[in-house]
């Protein structure tokens, strides 16, 4: 839980100093440690929480440009009222919006090395919220997305969401393949609840859909690298473990365009290993 306060902290203050050097509309949630949530910048063509040339290639795509649509859950109680709606997406925090920045960014899934790294084909076209419909006891199947479908590979996008989530055992139990795929007893359970749902739900779609699968997220989130490999300590079969891994943000920077990597320093404070941050107010425009 400190890890991901410390991140927020972190977030909060390098996106409060990036909006103001730049000029972007934005306001602040309630309570003590306020999340920056972009506003309309005034023109379709923009939008404070993208980097613009990602942010061109979404609107240009139908299916990416719907993603933008998801309405901010909490708004209500913790955002100052917007004639618009508030969106999921506008927030700094948001780990959907950090995935599409570097993914719809052009050339990105054209890069030999990200493609080596993640484990997918050159030119792939990423799907945002992709339902794998993994099979369940009494015909039932799952409805939840996936952040990202990229060819064979399914991806995981976290920053600061406190965990994988927790969910009951009668619903974790009910996957069909779930006692083929895991040591049962091994997972981590909080009481009756299994810790890492998302992870065990994941894991389990690759194996019924016969596909990859990443979680991608920082490196400064040693908690979420710790919950990724206690439960990939009870999956049984190996082939499949040798289909799943885990990457940093920080690693996956290697591999993207030079203006991409200036705009993950100066807003999420992620730049490849070995590298000093910028000073946040120090804004190439």
């Amino acid at each position: 839980m400190k890890y991901a306060a410390l991140l927020r902290r972190e977030l909060s203050i390098r996106n409060a100093i990036y909006a103001s050097a730049l000029g972007l509309p934005y306001v602040e949630s309630y309570g003590d440690l306020p999340v920056v949530v972009y506003s309309s910048s005034g023109t379709e063509r923009t939008h404070g929480n993208f980097l613009d040339t990602s942010y061109a290639s979404i609107l240009s795509q139908p299916e990416w440009k719907h993603r933008l649509n998801k309405v901010h859950t909490q708004a209500g109680r913790s955002l100052p009222q917007n004639d618009q709606g508030w969106k999921e997406l506008d927030s700094s925090m948001s780990s959907d919006a950090l995935l599409m920045n570097v993914f719809c960014c052009p050339g990105v899934t054209q890069s030999q090395t990200l493609a080596l790294k993640l484990g997918f084909e050159v030119g792939e076209i990423p799907q945002f919220g992709f339902r794998a419909r993994i099979p369940r006891h009494k015909g039932h199947v799952d409805r939840t997305e996936i952040d990202m479908k990229l060819g064979t590979l399914l991806v995981e996008s976290k920053l600061t969401e406190t965990d994988f989530q927790i969910q009951r055992s009668a619903i974790v139990e009910s996957y069909c393949d779930f006692r083929e795929v895991f040591v049962q007893e091994s997972l981590p359970r909080l009481n009756v609840q299994y810790i890492s749902y998302q992870l065990i739900r994941n894991v389990l779609a690759a194996h019924y859909l016969g596909l990859s699968f990443c979680v991608l997220l920082d490196e400064r989130r040693p908690d979420l690298i710790e919950a990724w490999f206690t439960v990939m300590s009870c999956v049984k079969i190996a082939d499949l473990r040798t289909r799943c891994k885990v990457l940093t943000w920080q690693e996956l920077a290697e591999a993207l365009p030079g203006e991409l990597q200036h705009f993950l320093d100066q807003k999420y404070g992620i730049l490849p290993p070995g590298h000093t941050p910028g000073p946040v107010g120090r804004i190439r425009t």
